[in-house]
């Protein structure tokens, strides 16, 4: 069942990423969209909250820190990450991005000796190659010439093993997921409110506003959905299957905008099948 769980938490926070897609399409802002996206995600973790009963969670210490926290891997991860594809391709920045989810897997396993077969293991390198295969574009040149694109980088891969790796923890804490990532979601919207240089057009603020809140309620349920398959399941799978979530964008670009499907991007959906089928077995 957790591993349906996870698969479903690739999908939903998929289309989050997809929305964002559409929105870059139709030129909206970026800042309205992320403030669109943390507003939408945070008002579903309060809801989420209240309904669980949880909402009282919010007056202990440890929930605040790991609210802060993992907003801070979540809001400074997706800065340095755009940050990092001014300077380098996107083919090289979304792949090594990507690669906190080895520092997850490696945490739980060792860490917290979550089990891990062989079978497994090899169910976990296809869908991280699957993850890497789906970004490259061969008319983007594999160079790198700004050095700051590497600490962007490593910075970036710190912050999100932060919020994909801290929901492990507070886990294992016995913590509530929805409550934390309220506050994580809160003060995400709080640092995008902050005054930006960003010079956009009225239409390009509301399309990027309204894409943005749509983008947020499927963030929403995909991270809530990848911490319950935390919750039922283990984390070391749960993680690289979650990471696949960007396959759901190109899924979307092949068959609304019609963008012609690569001989790297067959491979890399044949890669994500025989990934899930390995874990599966």
């Amino acid at each position: 069942m957790s591993l349906w769980i996870a698969i479903g938490s690739a999908v939903l926070f998929g289309m989050a990423g997809w929305w964002m897609k559409v929105s870059q399409m139709k030129q909206g802002s970026t800042q309205k969209l992320l403030r669109g996206l943390y507003a939408a995600g945070a008002a579903g973790f309060g809801i989420h909250s209240a309904l669980q009963g949880s909402l009282s969670d919010l007056s202990r210490l440890d929930v605040w820190c790991a609210g802060v926290i993992i907003g801070a891997g979540s809001a400074w991860g997706n800065s340095l990450f755009m940050k990092a594809l001014q300077y380098g391709p996107a083919s090289l920045t979304s792949p090594m991005t990507n690669a906190n989810i080895v520092l997850v897997v490696a945490m739980s396993t060792f860490w917290y000796h979550e089990p891990l077969s062989a079978l497994q293991g090899l169910g976990i390198t296809l869908l991280l190659a699957a993850v890497a295969l789906i970004a490259y574009k061969r008319k983007e040149k594999l160079t790198i010439t700004e050095k700051r694109w590497f600490l962007l980088v490593l910075l970036a891969i710190a912050m999100f093993a932060l919020r994909n790796g801290g929901l492990k923890v507070t886990d294992e804490l016995g913590l509530s997921s929805a409550p934390i990532l309220f506050i994580a979601y809160t003060l995400s919207l709080a640092w995008f409110l902050m005054p930006a240089q960003e010079r956009s057009t009225a239409a390009a603020n509301r399309t990027g506003l309204r894409l943005g809140l749509a983008a947020g309620i499927f963030s929403y349920g995909g991270l809530q959905l990848y911490a319950l398959a935390i919750e039922t399941g283990q984390a070391n799978l749960a993680a690289p299957i979650f990471a696949t979530n960007s396959l759901v964008v190109a899924a979307g670009s092949i068959l609304w905008y019609k963008e012609r499907l690569t001989a790297t991007q067959i491979a890399a959906f044949l890669c994500l099948l025989a990934g899930l089928i390995v874990i599966r077995l």
